[in-house]
């Protein structure tokens, strides 16, 4: 595996943390948050259902499998900017050079 300097290392970690907490907060606030503003939540609806209860029944979970996806997405991304690709890590541990 490719090693990477120290400064590298930890701003690789802050970003990737900075991230995490954002994607966090929108689960909490789309699973937790909605609950707490049912009463005011409830005049709007979707499929028919009032808006507090879709998003307790399916919508956090709806939501969260979104911020699954975008997480691997944009963690793919952090990666590569920061040199820590997988094909490349791949190419070093095998011996092969980085030049194609």
């Amino acid at each position: 595996m490719k090693k990477i300097e120290r400064a590298v290392a930890d701003r690789y970690f802050k970003e990737k943390n900075r991230y995490m907490a954002l994607y966090l907060v929108i689960w909490l606030v789309s699973s937790f948050g909605v609950v707490l503003f049912a009463e005011s939540f409830s005049k709007m609806t979707i499929n028919g259902f009032p808006f507090h209860y879709f998003m307790g029944a399916q919508g956090s979970i709806v939501i969260f499998i979104l911020l699954l996806f975008i997480n691997a997405k944009v963690s793919d991304g952090i990666d590569k900017k920061y040199g820590i690709d997988e094909k490349k890590n791949e190419q070093v541990s095998y011996g092969k050079t980085l030049d194609h």
